[in-house]
């Protein structure tokens, strides 16, 4: 999975909780470990950035609702 963050820039954007996150839900719609996923092409680029993406929408998500408090 690492790798494949590199190759798509996304790998400085993320933290590792978030990675933890793409992991869990790559594994969830495979079947399978992340990794293996990605070598068995179970999972595609578009997928994969799409997942990628929708977790860190989740986390801008919650920063927004976090009211700060002064």
């Amino acid at each position: 999975m690492r790798e494949w963050l590199e190759r798509f820039g996304l790998l400085a954007q993320t933290t590792h909780e978030q990675r933890v996150e793409i992991d869990r839900e790559i594994e969830r719609r495979t079947g399978v470990s992340c990794d293996r996923a990605i070598e068995q092409q179970l999972i595609s680029p578009e997928e994969f950035r799409q997942i990628v993406e929708t977790i860190l929408k989740r986390k801008q998500k919650r920063k927004e609702e976090i009211p700060c408090v002064v």
